[in-house]
C-alpha cells in the first residue's frame, strides 16, 4: 500500500511539473520583431518622428532617450517593464526588443522567447505609426 501511495504522489508531482511548464510556455512566443513600417514619400524627418512619438505615448510608452534616427522607449504596465529601440531613415521606421523583465524572455535552441502579449505590444506600434502616417500625408 505505501509503494502504491509513493508511486501515485510520484505521477502527481511529474503531471503537475508538465503542466506548469507547458501553461509557461503557452504564453510565450518566438521573439520576431515586426516588420519595418515604410514611411511614405514626401515626410519631413519632423513629421516622422512626431508620427513615432505620437505612436509611443499613445501606447503608454515613455521616451528615454533621442537622437536623429535612434529612439529609445520604455513601457511599465503593471509588473511588466520592456525596452525597445527605435530606428528610423527616411524610408522605414523598425521597432527592435533591447530588454525587458517578467514578461518570461529566454533563449532556448539559439531562438528568442517572450511572452505573447509583447509581439502584441508591438505590432500595436507598428499599425499605430502605419496610422499616423496616413493621416498625417492624407492618405487616410
Amino acid at each position: 500500500m505505501k509503494l502504491h501511495r509513493r508511486a501515485l504522489v510520484a505521477c502527481f508531482a511529474l503531471l503537475s511539473l508538465f503542466f506548469v511548464a507547458t501553461n509557461v510556455q503557452a504564453r510565450q512566443s518566438r521573439l520576431i520583431d515586426p516588420a519595418a513600417v515604410p514611411i511614405p514619400a514626401g515626410m519631413t524627418d519632423e513629421q516622422v518622428v512626431k508620427d513615432i512619438k505620437r505612436a509611443l505615448t499613445g501606447r503608454g510608452w515613455m521616451i528615454e532617450e533621442e537622437k536623429p534616427g535612434d529612439i529609445v522607449a520604455e513601457l511599465n504596465l503593471r509588473e511588466h517593464w520592456a525596452k525597445i529601440h527605435v530606428t528610423y531613415d527616411g524610408k522605414v521606421v523598425q521597432y527592435t526588443y533591447v530588454d525587458s523583465r517578467n514578461l518570461e524572455f529566454e533563449t532556448r535552441r539559439g531562438q528568442k522567447w517572450i511572452h505573447r502579449n509583447y509581439l502584441g505590444w508591438m505590432n500595436y506600434l507598428a499599425t499605430d505609426t502605419r496610422t499616423n502616417f496616413q493621416l498625417t500625408t492624407g492618405q487616410l
